[in-house]
């Protein structure tokens, strides 16, 4: 018996569950920043940062249980379906991650519009839906090895693979409502923590976590997604 309540105790330390079943606490994982895990649970991550009293930088540690659904009474996004996770190599031989301060000279403190530049050349071949949980974003198909380049200025808050279904992800923080992810790239030529220009080259496109060579681009308001057509120019 004494085993058994070991054992359910350690799998309530692990996931907290709520009574309707949806995720309320994550553990965290090597390789994680606030921003990866805002995104893989679609929530703001200024809003975890505020449910578990953290303060900028965003420091976390690997095993530290976050809250990632709003307390009782507190109102939230819905939580997305979590996103499947993984661990490589580059990620066991990454440092406890955290997310660092934002640069004033590299972000804009505002939350005013932004000047949006395509990320990429090539065939456009998938677009937003916000009724399918697989189209939060759009895909362009193009050649593997061509540029993706950052859609606004901004700084880089997560570089890695620790989400499966997106490949070599980059995550860029343009100010305090926008975020840009860059999904399926063959090469990162930027880490966590870089300043970035509007059309600085940032990756080169690949199929990592997909089944054809593309780019998928997501654009998230304050951890919702959004449609990037209707922040990209026409073209």
């Amino acid at each position: 018996m004494n085993c058994l309540l070991k054992t359910a105790f350690l799998t309530l330390l692990i996931v907290s569950i709520s009574g309707c079943g949806s995720l309320v606490h994550y553990k965290v994982q090597e390789g994680d920043t606030l921003y990866s895990i805002g995104w893989r649970y679609g929530q703001d991550a200024k809003k975890i940062a505020q449910w578990n009293k953290l303060r900028t930088p965003y420091v976390i540690h690997q095993g530290q249980m976050l809250r990632i659904a709003p307390p009782a009474g507190v109102p939230g996004e819905p939580l997305f379906t979590p996103l499947q996770t993984k661990k490589t190599s580059a990620q066991r031989s990454t440092k406890l991650a955290h997310s660092p301060p934002v640069a004033k000279s590299s972000v804009s403190q505002n939350t005013g519009p932004i000047a949006w530049h395509w990320p990429a050349r090539g065939k456009l071949i998938s677009t937003f839906s916000s009724r399918k949980i697989d189209r939060k974003g759009i895909n362009i198909s193009a050649r593997r090895g061509d540029a993706i380049r950052a859609a606004a200025l901004g700084k880089v808050v997560y570089s890695g693979s620790g989400l499966a279904s997106y490949g070599n992800l980059l995550i860029i923080k343009h100010n305090e409502n926008y975020l840009s992810a860059y999904a399926h790239n063959d090469q990162l030529l930027v880490k966590e923590g870089d300043s970035v220009s509007k059309g600085q080259r940032i990756a080169t496109m690949g199929a990592t976590g997909s089944d054809k060579v593309m780019l998928h681009f997501e654009v998230r308001y304050k951890g919702n997604p959004v449609d990037p057509l209707q922040y990209l120019p026409k073209r």
